[in-house]
């Protein structure tokens, strides 16, 4: 994991970078969320969660901080990357994420995004290396679908030394500002 600390710590010197001048155009946002259960590529965290989070955008660069309660602790998430959209509905983003616990919930994880999309499809592939039972190195890979309507469908497979996968069936919109959601899993 020492690769992955090395280029996060080239990352933040390179978003160090943008300036404060540019600030003035950055885009930040802020969320606050509660759900009845936390999920996580189709994985149970939680029965019953309350969450909050910050984004910092500018320019396709982006960087953010997310928490969770899972019971036994927080998981405090870290994000940062870059992101690009096309008129014509491509887009790519390729970043870092780590997702760290208090208490003994569970163990850091540290992973490597790339996610592809266009219009209504998305791949996404992340690897990266689990701290728990001396180091386990993991990667995921997820194909989605998202309608217009606010249906979404998506199939998640871990691969190394991870093994599952999952399928997500989802309806998400938004009431007055806030975005209402509903999943279902089917777990292999």
């Amino acid at each position: 994991m020492n690769k992955l600390t090395r280029l996060l710590t080239l990352l933040v010197v390179a978003f160090g970078g943008l300036g404060a001048a540019k600030v003035a155009s950055a885009d930040v946002s802020y969320n606050v969320g509660y759900v009845t259960e936390y999920y996580y590529r189709g994985i149970l965290q939680k029965s019953s969660s309350a969450s909050a989070g910050i984004d910092f955008e500018q320019e396709g660069f982006y960087v953010g901080a997310w928490g969770a309660d899972v019971g036994d602790g927080m998981e405090i998430d870290g994000y940062l990357g870059y992101g690009w959209e096309s008129e014509e509905g491509f887009s790519a983003s390729i970043g870092f994420t780590g997702y760290y616990y208090t208490g003994n919930f569970d163990d850091t994880y540290e992973e490597f995004n790339l996610n592809l999309g266009y219009k209504i499809f998305g791949l996404e592939y992340s690897v990266g290396e689990w701290d728990g039972s001396g180091g386990q190195d993991y990667d995921f890979l997820a194909a989605s679908l998202s309608f217009e309507n606010g249906i979404s469908i998506t199939y998640g497979t871990f691969g190394d030394e991870f093994d599952g996968d999952y399928v997500e069936l989802a309806y998400g919109t938004t009431i007055t500002e806030a975005d209402i959601d509903r999943g279902f899993y089917y777990l292999k």
